[in-house]
């Protein structure tokens, strides 16, 4: 993809991007110019089926057939479903002796603090699967060496087990590689057809535990996604489609082979395309500083963009099991267009986390669902419209809505109007309250940024989640329906490297910084094929002594003291104070290789609305009040002026204006509200 984006050769290749949500499956091609979109329902029992289908649709309207397609990049929510379900190959663990139960026992913290009873998800291995390694290694090197002939043993007595895949988690194999490397093959000889996840391969850093969990949850799901990814290749290539590309968790595409080899790198595939695909549009309007909203038919993902870059973290937690992976910094809550409304034993009205997904969808689909939904509310109180189908070319049902609402409303003692509304304000609260967990929660100042919406259902809920959090502005792409399938094409290849250090003190010198990045961004270009890849790092410091580290980007060739200097200034803006007389200790260093992803040009459309279409008018619900609202379609032309009430249903997602908010087009096709 390196160079797609410079202005004289923009589009000499076609770029394709599809990304499977909860309910739709989403398709780009930028071509001669253009940015060409699609939709086609989500199929949960094999999603390639909806992939193909998306793709078929996108070549139609783009005039062009599979053979154009130059690359394809996927990304994918089959990993996180089965981490979220709890979905697993039939996995066995070899861990050191006496550290078998490494994942059961975990942490002395409670998963909840008010919560006595609350359990931590049970660990993807069951006890009859754990199996004891006869070594020790320690930091400095062997403790208790492996002998060749108990490693055999330990193997088929493994083999004898008959697992579908096999995670091998040895102390300090992040520094001492060399025990796991003997298993693994060992395992290899015994189990030719079982994955093999080894730690130091899967994670490569420090903290048994962490290391642990993803790496069961990388033996776990590979297999799953393997199988996937078989089907998906397949498929591609009896169409005439390159092979395709997948995003990572952290944001970078990697080939499929890799992909397939490790389960625990694509956890959030999805999330960290919508997340790319925020950035490139927020900066391609002019608003670098934005707050994502990404919200679909499931669930709804957030995150802070500043000066174009998505903020990462080194590690998360997902479905209450942590995987200590770089990832793109997204927060997820159960909170999408197909989201469940329902009364609690208490009679208060809940929604989520349970969706009726893409199949039978929401009750307004006509597809048999008979539970209220988001999306049923939201047609109820007329910010959606019967007289045209979604993007996907689905037909809404009003009567299936209003039975499913009323029955909820019965319930709760509410009429029709007032449980939708109810169902909306529920919905905004759970966005809401994401969205203090990545700002306020951190000292982020939401008010200072823009509010980026997109997803199917996104820009329906922008502005009261604007209101309330004291958002001024808010943005709103063309593409906003597809932009995570859009973040695909803008992404670049990226593969990772990252190692525990633990140096400080007179260890901490430039020689050992620049030999760590050198080694690390050596192993990444390696991995990307391509030697000449940029490379990024990143720097985990601590205080010697303290228990966590902030990660500090500073380049590959810092000095000790610029990284002292870069360290203590971000643990003043977090923590309120600086240590000049403490030693520093360098935990972690992260170094990524990259190749650019495409830049498309967001300008051209080829279905600009037209006067006709802007001069149509339907009645919507507004805190009780039913008004007459402005109604525009389509991809609206630049300089197009906005004034709520309105609502402007583009191409795969429709946003409401309330009265108190008003805007224009700008030449990006951008939609810029202010209040």
């Amino acid at each position: 993809m390196a160079g797609a984006g410079s202005p004289s050769d923009t589009f000499l290749v076609v770029l394709l991007g599809v990304d499977v949500g909860g309910t739709f499956t989403d398709a780009v091609i930028a071509v001669d110019g253009r940015v060409v979109t699609a939709k086609a329902p989500t199929t949960p029992d094999d999603q390639s089926v909806g992939v193909m289908a998306a793709v078929s649709a996108a070549l139609e309207r783009a005039g062009r057939s599979a053979e154009d397609v130059e690359v394809f990049a996927h990304g994918m929510t089959v990993v996180t479903n089965a981490l979220l379900e709890g979905k697993g190959a039939r996995t066995a663990l070899v861990a050191t002796e006496g550290f078998t139960d490494l994942v059961a026992l975990g942490r002395q913290n409670r998963a909840d603090l008010y919560r006595l009873c609350a359990m931590r998800p049970a660990p993807l291995v069951p006890d009859e699967l754990r199996f004891a390694a006869p070594e020790r290694m320690t930091p400095a090197g062997p403790l208790r060496p492996l002998d060749p002939h108990d490693v055999d043993a330990l193997a088929h007595r493994v083999a004898r087990a008959a697992p579908e895949a096999v995670a091998v988690v040895l102390l300090h194999s992040y520094r001492h590689p060399q025990h796991e490397r003997a298993i693994g093959e060992a395992l290899a000889r015994a189990l030719p057809d079982t994955h093999v996840s080894l730690s130091h391969e899967v994670v490569g850093t420090f903290r048994e535990y962490e290391r642990a969990a993803t790496t069961e949850i990388d033996a776990a799901l590979t297999p799953l996604l393997r199988r996937y990814l078989s089907r998906l290749v397949e498929r591609a290539s009896e169409s005439g489609l390159p092979e395709p590309a997948i995003m990572q968790s952290g944001g970078g595409l990697i080939d499929a082979g890799a992909a397939g080899r490790h389960a625990a790198w694509m956890v959030l595939s999805g999330p960290a395309a919508g997340a790319a695909g925020g950035a490139y549009a927020a900066a391609a309007a002019g608003s670098p500083d934005v707050l994502c909203l990404d919200m679909g038919g499931t669930s709804a993902d957030v995150c802070v963009v500043d000066g174009g870059v998505v903020r990462e973290r080194s590690s998360g937690v997902l479905a209450g099991r942590p995987v200590a992976l770089p990832m793109l910094d997204v927060h997820t809550v159960g909170a999408g267009g197909g989201s469940i409304a329902w009364r609690d034993p208490g009679g208060a009205l809940r929604v989520g986390p349970r969706s009726a997904g893409a199949d039978p969808g929401p009750a307004c689909y006509g597809r048999g669902g008979i539970e209220p939904t988001v999306t049923d509310a939201n047609l109820l109180l007329g910010y959606l419209s019967a007289e045209n189908e979604l993007a996907g070319g689905v037909a809404l049902d009003p009567r299936a809505a209003e039975t499913a609402v009323g029955e909820l409303g019965a319930e709760l003692g509410l009429d029709l109007i007032a449980c939708a509304e109810g169902i909306i304000r529920v919905a905004n609260a759970e966005m809401i309250q994401a969205l203090r967990v990545i700002t306020v929660e951190r000292g982020v100042d939401p008010r200072r940024y823009a509010l980026l919406a997109f997803g199917g259902a996104g820009p329906l809920h922008a502005a009261a989640i604007a209101d309330e959090l004291g958002i001024r502005t808010i943005v709103c792409p063309r593409a906003s329906g597809v932009l995570a399938a859009l973040g695909l094409i803008v992404a670049p290849r990226r593969r990772d490297a990252q190692r525990t250090v633990l140096l400080s003190g007179e260890a901490l010198s430039d020689e050992a910084l620049r030999e760590t990045v050198s080694e690390l961004g050596d192993d990444a270009r390696r991995a990307l094929g391509e030697p000449d890849a940029g490379l990024t790092a990143v720097y985990e410091l601590r205080y010697r002594g303290q228990a966590f580290e902030l990660a500090i980007t500073a380049g590959v060739g810092p000095s000790p003291s610029e990284l002292r200097e870069a360290f203590e200034d971000e643990h003043e803006e977090r923590y309120g104070y600086r240590d000049p007389a403490q030693e520093l200790e360098l935990v972690t260093v992260r170094v990524a290789a990259a190749l650019a992803g495409a830049e498309p040009d967001l300008t051209a459309d080829d279905n600009q609305s037209s006067p006709r279409e802007a001069e149509l008018t339907r009645q919507a619900t507004f805190r009780g009040e039913t008004l007459d609202v402005q109604l525009l379609r389509g991809a609206l032309a630049s300089g197009t002026k906005i004034s709520g009430p309105a609502v402007v249903e583009l191409p795969e997602a429709t946003l409401l204006v309330p009265p108190e908010w008003s805007g224009h087009v700008d030449p990006t096709g951008t939609i810029r509200l202010e209040r």
